[in-house]
């Protein structure tokens, strides 16, 4: 059997951790094995990456951040995902490869489909069967981040122009693959967004079991 591989995508303080980990909460009741994984710092290696790549001082080239995270994604795919979902599991992710696409393509203003090509060539063409997009303003993310924490990351650092290429991004990629994604407002209540990726969720699950 195969698994099922769902990814969480949007801007800082969307609220993709609090989604995915009622997710997993959700599916784990119904009898589902959960693997979560995250994008950097999802194994051993990726934690070392992850450092190096949100919290190292000093420049680092935008091409060069972008391989270092086609690298994180290339092991965490090798090591943790395939794997899960060759045993049949569900595979919950905070953040792929939409995300360098978004942040590093957009973000850096680098080309979009050349950092997206890297990191297909990275996993092997794994494409997630669904992308969960929490679509919110960068100025109201910010302000949830502002409220929950006193260190920032180098992306979370950004101005407000990287951000909005940011999300103009994502939407634009959600608009190119409206298969694949969802693309929910993450300014609506928390229970009602998880009411909605449950639904999409439960189709998926009947269509692999079918």
């Amino acid at each position: 059997m195969t698994g099922l591989f769902l990814t969480f995508e949007g801007g800082d303080g969307s609220g993709k951790s609090t989604q995915s980990a009622l997710l997993t909460d959700w599916l784990a009741a119904r009898g589902e094995t959960v693997v979560h994984a995250r994008e950097p710092g999802g194994t051993e290696l990726g934690v070392e990456l992850r450092e190096i790549i949100l919290h190292r001082r000093g420049y680092i080239a935008p091409r060069a951040e972008a391989l270092l995270y086609a690298a994180d994604r290339a092991h965490n795919v090798a090591t943790v995902v395939r794997p899960a979902l060759e045993r049949g599991q569900v595979v919950i992710q905070d953040r792929y490869l939409d995300s360098s696409v978004a942040y590093q393509g957009a973000g850096r203003v680098l080309s979009m489909p050349e950092v997206r090509d890297v990191s297909l060539w990275a996993s092997e063409g794994l494409l997630p069967h669904l992308t969960v997009l929490l679509d919110l303003d960068p100025g109201i993310g910010r302000a949830r981040l502002d409220a929950s924490r006193t260190r920032y990351d180098r992306l979370e650092s950004e101005a407000t122009a990287f951000h909005a290429r940011v999300r103009s991004a994502y939407l634009e990629l959600a608009a190119a693959e409206p298969a694949r994604f969802l693309v929910l407002d993450a300014s609506l209540p928390v229970a009602e967004i998880q009411q909605r990726i449950r639904e999409r969720v439960s189709v998926l699950l009947d269509t692999l079991t079918a």
